[in-house]
């Protein structure tokens, strides 16, 4: 059972920055893809950045140039650096891993920015 754990969100001003953090717990195909998505209310989930085992990136466009996502292997966590945030930005994110024919979600986290 693979179990993802977020943290780093938060309130921040216009202009702010924040990362999040996802740590992963179990077994995970070497080849896998680990992203970043996000929802606001009344609105449908989207993607906002992913990473693939063999390095390759996608972010939203809503998001490019002002959004890192990186991974760090030894500890099995995905981040994703979000600077220059904006009110429209402001959703709950949540963590997806998807590991051969499985897909895990983490519980979310908060992000609300003010302007």
């Amino acid at each position: 059972q693979v179990h993802l754990v977020e943290s780093g969100g938060g309130s921040v001003q216009a202009g702010g920055s924040l990362r999040l953090s996802c740590a992963t717990s179990g077994r995970i195909f070497s080849f896998n893809t680990m992203g970043w998505y996000r929802q606001a209310p009344g609105k449908q989930r989207e993607l906002v950045a992913s990473n693939t085992s063999g390095n390759t990136t996608t972010y939203a466009d809503s998001v490019k140039g002002r959004n890192t996502i990186y991974r760090d292997n030894a500890k099995n966590t995905v981040y994703l650096q979000m600077n220059s945030l904006k009110p429209e930005d402001t959703a709950v994110y949540y963590c997806k891993v998807a590991s051969g024919p499985y897909v895990y979600w983490g519980q979310g986290t908060q992000v609300t920015v003010s302007s």
